[in-house]
């Protein structure tokens, strides 16, 4: 078995500049309520958020030797993304492994289990999203896989994959399906600027969500 893969195709940074200017919470609905990671996976900081293609790693619980690896292989813009199994009591990444990232222009750092030094994390300005926030610390001991498939936060990554986070969560968007996301994410949010519009001039929610009818369908009773 091949460890690590170096070579996988990127999606061109403008496209993840365009992408990065949605929620992720608007990119989920927009390409059809998919793509969201567990909802435990956010920020240590809610003013934290990024947007960059996936360098998928495995680790063993309790285990961050491959991470440091993926570190290594990982490029400028680059999101390093860490499964543990769902294995949360441990620490497997802090402020050094964070300054190593950073020295790199590393994107982010995400994972299902613990990270810790989350002070200092926060003060370093690197985007990290974890499971939990843990003291405990890892071994070096397990290889793993680097860039293959990872099934992480109830979703399959694949290398090359746009993961863009804020503070609501983390939402994948398949690289080849990107510009239509780009298209759709806009059209939904001009439509929901649109609605709040309406609303500040007076319209309501059950006129403006097309109600009336569901409402009568199901029975609703209103006592005036």
């Amino acid at each position: 078995m091949i460890h690590v893969k170096t070579k996988f195709e990127r999606p061109a940074a403008d496209v993840v500049e365009r992408l990065s200017k949605f929620s992720s919470a608007t990119i989920h609905e927009a390409q059809g309520r998919k793509g969201a990671l567990n909802s435990k996976i956010k920020p240590i900081d809610r003013d934290m958020s990024f947007c960059g293609p996936a360098v998928t790693v495995r680790c063993a619980p309790q285990d961050n030797l491959m991470l440091q690896v993926a570190i290594h292989y990982a490029q400028s813009g680059d999101v390093v993304l860490v499964g543990t199994g769902e294995y949360e009591e441990a620490g497997i990444f802090g402020d050094v492994l964070g300054n190593a990232m950073k020295a790199k222009g590393i994107a982010a750092m995400v994972t299902e289990s613990g990270v810790r030094d989350t002070a200092d994390l926060i003060e370093l300005g690197l985007p990290v999203f974890s499971g939990n926030v843990c003291i405990k610390g890892t071994v070096k001991e397990t290889l793993g896989p680097i860039n293959h498939p990872l099934v992480i936060g109830d979703e399959i990554i694949y290398p090359g994959d746009i993961l863009v986070g804020d503070a609501d969560g983390v939402v994948v968007v398949r690289r080849e399906e990107a510009e239509e996301v780009i298209a759709l994410s806009q059209a939904r949010d001009d439509h929901e600027r649109e609605l709040i519009k309406l609303y500040h001039d007076g319209g309501t929610t059950i006129e403006l969500c097309e109600l009336t009818d569901k409402l009568k369908a199901k029975g609703l009773l209103v006592e005036e």
